[in-house]
């Protein structure tokens, strides 16, 4: 916002009981709205209509401490007027005067904007929060999900180390996974993580592929995907998988398909409510994509991995 050309000192004091059609629609649009942005709409028309101005801004103060324009009305023509609150922002006039109502609104609303806009900032730092511990769980529950097996063989094997192994190498990928941040232009070649998935899985099921295109997340996650699918079909009965992964110019896609039992007999295919397909879906997620089950016509069940140009 450029330095004021008509700048105006609010008084900072004035008589309780001046009270005004303007400072009463003023602040009962700051008590009543939704949103402070919403508060703001209604807070610079009332002002366009009652001083005659061509154009009346709503300038606020960032995060950053920097101003942004938050609301605005009209064109602007004549005159400007500042009128400054410190960190309640600024209110902008094109044209018209600035009767001695308005400065008493505004001395008014300012502790009221400065408090709403501290409440919504709260709020977004709540959520953010609350996001932040909803992805420390989902790493919890996928960490206890994918050492489970690991564990478990090392506890019943004469040399536990080789077991031990495998779970410290899972340890790593899934604090890759949980680091890594969605959109960083990672692309990452399926057919690399498919061999590490089959190792991880070590169950009798031939498994090929026909994957030359490479999918935008890096390769911890596509292994952990990749690796839960295949035991989801290992479960199913499968005797075969085949994984394809193909561009086309609006979106990578990953097929993996079984010929196991299929969708429909849910008390063999695990994949059909087993935390290993909601976690995969949660880290697909994460870096743009959406990962989806269907029943194949032919028997067995198609897994397809999809990020599209629009998600990216």
């Amino acid at each position: 916002m450029s330095v004021a050309s008509n700048l105006i000192e609010l008084p900072f004091r004035r008589d309780v009981d001046e009270r005004d059609a303007l400072e009463h629609d003023v602040v009962l649009a700051l008590a009543t709205a939704e949103d402070l942005a919403t508060a703001m709409d209604r807070f610079v028309e009332a002002v366009l209509r009652t001083t005659g101005a061509t154009r009346v801004e709503w300038w606020a103060t960032g995060d950053d401490g920097m101003p942004q324009l938050g609301a605005a009305i009209g064109i602007a023509h004549g005159q400007r007027h500042d009128l400054t609150l410190g960190v309640a922002g600024a209110l902008v006039m094109h044209g018209g005067t600035v009767p001695p109502e308005l400065a008493s609104a505004l001395l008014t609303a300012a502790p009221i904007i400065r408090r709403r806009a501290a409440e919504e900032r709260l709020e977004r730092t709540a959520i953010d929060l609350a996001r932040r511990n909803q992805a420390l769980e989902d790493f919890a529950a996928l960490v206890a999900h994918e050492l489970k097996s690991p564990l478990q063989a090392a506890l019943l094997a004469d040399d536990p180390s080789l077991y031990v192994e495998d779970a410290l190498d899972l340890v790593e990928v899934l604090l890759e996974a949980a680091h890594s941040e969605p959109g960083d232009g990672e692309l990452t070649s399926v057919a690399g993580s498919l061999d590490r998935a089959v190792e991880d899985v070590g169950a009798e099921v031939e498994v090929t592929s026909d994957a030359n295109a490479a999918l935008p997340l890096p390769p911890g996650p596509l292994r952990v995907i990749l690796r839960n699918l295949l035991a989801n079909a290992v479960a199913a009965g499968a005797h075969h998988v085949h994984v394809t992964a193909v561009r086309s110019s609006r979106s990578t896609r990953l097929l993996v398909d079984d010929d196991g039992v299929g969708l429909e007999a849910v008390d063999r295919y695990a994949a059909g409510s087993g935390l290993g397909l909601s976690l995969s879906r949660r880290i697909a997620g994460r870096f743009g994509g959406v990962l989806e089950l269907a029943q194949r016509p032919s028997g067995g069940t198609r897994a397809l991995l999809e990020f599209t140009e629009a998600l990216r």
